[in-house]
This record gives C-alpha cells, sequence and structure tokens, in this order.
C-alpha cells in the first residue's frame, strides 16, 4: 500500500510551496496525495501562480471539497502518513487550535492531531501578533510542527525558486521524502576534507 499524505493548501501567501509539495509527490511513485483547498487557497493560487485550480487538483492522487465534512480524511481510520498545510494561514492556525473543525481542512487537522499524526504548517504570516504566537504555541504544545518558510542563506539562494525549494525540502523532510532540490548544512559549501 502506497503512503499518504494529505496536503492543504489555504488562503495565506505562499501557495507556490504547497505546489511544489503536489509535484514532488507525484514523482514519488510509494506516496499519494490528498489535497484540499480552501476558498482563500484558491484566490491565492490564482493571484500568486501560473496554474488553474484545475491544474493544480490534476497533481493530487485524490481531491475533496472543502465544504465536505463527510469525506475519508475526516476520519481517524483513515490510514495516512500525516498532513502538511502549504500554506496555513493565521485564520486556519486558529481554527485548529481551538478546534474549529468548520470546513473539511481544518477537520483533517484535528484529525492528524488526535491520531497523533504528524501536522506540519508552513505558516505565513509577518510580524506575528501575541494571538498568532499564543495559537502556535499551543499547537506546538499538542504536537504540531509550526514552520514559518524562514529563508536560508547558508545554501547561498540565488532567485525565489531556490528559496522556496528550501522549505519545500525541509516540509518533505518532516515526512522522510527526500526533495533533490533541497540543500542541506554542510552539503556543497566549497569545502574541502583533510
Amino acid at each position: 500500500m502506497k503512503k499518504r499524505l494529505i496536503v492543504g493548501i489555504s488562503g495565506a501567501s505562499g501557495a507556490i510551496i504547497g505546489i511544489k509539495i503536489l509535484k514532488e509527490l507525484m514523482r514519488c511513485h510509494n506516496w499519494e496525495s490528498h489535497l484540499v483547498v480552501t476558498k482563500g487557497g484558491e484566490k491565492t493560487i490564482n493571484m500568486e501562480t501560473g496554474y488553474s485550480l484545475d491544474e493544480v487538483k490534476s497533481m493530487a492522487d485524490v481531491n475533496y471539497p472543502i465544504d465536505d465534512i463527510g469525506e475519508a480524511i475526516a476520519s481517524g481510520t483513515f490510514k495516512c502518513n500525516g498532513m502538511v498545510i502549504a500554506p496555513c494561514s493565521m485564520k486556519t492556525l486558529a481554527g485548529i487550535s481551538s478546534g474549529y473543525s468548520d470546513n473539511l481542512l481544518l477537520r483533517a487537522a484535528d484529525v492528524s492531531l488526535k491520531e497523533r499524526k504528524k501536522l506540519a504548517l508552513i505558516t505565513r504570516e509577518t510580524p506575528l501578533s501575541k494571538i498568532h504566537l499564543k495559537n502556535m504555541m499551543e499547537l506546538s504544545d499538542m504536537g504540531a510542527i509550526i514552520m514559518p518558510p524562514v529563508l536560508s542563506f547558508y545554501n547561498k539562494p540565488k532567485t525565489i525558486e531556490d528559496m522556496t525549494d528550501h522549505i519545500v525540502g525541509k516540509a518533505l523532510d518532516i515526512f522522510n521524502i527526500d526533495y533533490s532540490r533541497f540543500k542541506r548544512w554542510g552539503q556543497n559549501n566549497d569545502r574541502t576534507s583533510k
């Protein structure tokens, strides 16, 4: 049986991160992607990327409508290896933190927490208010992995794509998925071993 990863795209800037995760999962023949996109996520895909919603949906093995909380991923009996929300808006973060599961994305995240599955949240906002920080702290205490898409400079990024690839690699690493475009610390840093 293939491993399964639920991918959520919510309405924060950075939809390309979720899209690149889906593209990489297409190359991983032992993984199956299950996609749910919020209404805000649909708008962000349209505003920020050159992809249509249909093109993004075609990258996933299975798609779910945001308003149908009776879908398979809403149940703890759904076998999966975890969930990533990329990007994760502060609204989505607050909904997960408070247990307010009024759509399928929030319910699937709630299930991931209660079933003790990996839940990675690529949280997108700056600066952060005390409310945002409190929600992040509470979710971290519950077992979620809070992963703002912070820039790194050790890998000497030259493009926005380089920076995005770093975040995608970090997110996939949580689920033990190797991403060829991800440069680890010490990799290709022009040092010679003695």
